[in-house]
């Protein structure tokens, strides 16, 4: 079996573009009406809103590699780097403040050129507290990096990284790459899509990997929009993560990635849909607050706004009585007067009957 860095054309991919011209246009649009949607927000919401897709993405990126984070704790490392917080959070998670950080330095340095001492401050962020990995240095380990699935005995090989001896003069002239294709390469997806799967391939840390190399595709889609990327690509993709996983091992198996451009900007035109889709979500809670807020009591506010936490997915399985009395310790004749005037505002809508009775928000 050969892989893409095994052949005598790597890394010089080869794609035909003309399938996706459509889907370029739409992206560059869709950037252009998220943007739009963005400005029409006061200050406290934008920031809200970004600090919300920065949260995304924390959270997602990891769930694509089975690392399911603590949302609160990325909340809280998010709103601390960006200097939103008062003091900074307890160290609850070391990962899920990593994650977070990582997120926000990101999103800082977009404009930056790449250097190796970025990805490996990125990797160092990322990977606090993991003594297991050598963590803000190349992989140096004999064996073979492989991904693999199955038990042993019957272990799928899906794909073969560049032994850890090439990867300091693959990394040093995949750098060289992606500084350069800034201004050589045309539109921002098709770069970040083969930034992506360029860095995937030679897959130069002992673990991380897909989260920087997802990290990297925000860096060259925000290069080519001139702004930071107003999006959460991996939200995106960890709603369809077998796709990703295919689409990602096909492309590993040869230089032409015509079928990997196709799906990734397909996906980064989704993300923008589902950025879309966040921001409006901010826009209602904002409207939401102005018509309620001077009309609920601590305990009815405290349940909103947990419920609001959720972001524009909704709240597992909306709010009922046991739910409110379990989070505001309150009886459960107090739970009921406090929904049914919820009701009686607009701000809770009623859904179902007996005991499948929820209530979401009225947004």
């Amino acid at each position: 079996m050969s892989f893409n860095w095994q052949q005598p054309d790597w890394p010089n991919f080869r794609y035909d573009l003309t399938a996706v011209e459509a889907d370029l246009l739409r992206c560059a649009d869709q950037a252009g009406q998220v943007t739009g949607l963005l400005k029409g927000l006061d200050a406290h919401d934008r920031t809200d809103a970004l600090v919300q897709l920065m949260v995304a993405e924390a959270v997602k990126t990891s769930a694509i590699e089975g690392e399911y984070l603590s949302r609160p704790d990325v909340m809280s490392s998010v709103r601390h780097r960006l200097g939103l917080a008062d003091a900074p959070p307890p160290q609850t998670d070391r990962a899920s403040a990593g994650a977070g950080e990582m997120m926000v330095a990101v999103r800082e340095s977009w404009d930056a050129p790449l250097t190796e001492e970025t990805l490996f401050a990125w990797h160092r962020t990322l990977m606090q507290g993991d003594r297991r990995v050598l963590a803000g240095a190349w992989r140096t380990h004999a064996e073979p990096m492989q991904v693999v699935s199955g038990a042993v005995g019957k272990a799928k090989l899906h794909f073969e990284a560049p032994p850890s001896a090439q990867v300091p003069a693959e990394m040093a002239r995949f750098i060289a790459w992606f500084n350069d294709s800034r201004h050589s390469l045309g539109a921002a997806p098709v770069r970040a899509a083969v930034a992506h799967l360029y860095f995937e391939s030679i897959h130069p840390f002992e673990d991380g990997n897909g989260r920087i190399g997802r990290a990297l595709a925000e860096k060259a889609l925000s290069q080519g929009l001139g702004r930071p990327a107003t999006l959460s690509l991996s939200r995106t993709i960890e709603a369809h993560r077998s796709r990703y996983y295919d689409a990602l091992e096909t492309a590993q198996r040869s230089n032409e990635i015509t079928p990997w451009l196709h799906y990734f900007v397909a996906t980064v035109l989704a993300a923008q849909h589902d950025a879309e889709a966040l921001v409006m979500f901010v826009l209602n809670q904002a409207r939401f607050f102005d018509r309620h807020r001077d009309h609920l009591n601590a305990r009815q506010l405290r349940t909103v706004r947990r419920m609001l936490d959720a972001g524009p997915g909704g709240f597992e399985g909306g709010m009922n009585a046991r739910k409110y009395v379990s989070l505001n310790r309150v009886s459960k004749a107090t739970a009921t007067r406090d929904l049914q005037h919820l009701v009686e505002l607009g701000a809770f809508v009623p859904v179902g009957a007996g005991r499948s009775a929820r209530y979401e928000l009225g947004l």
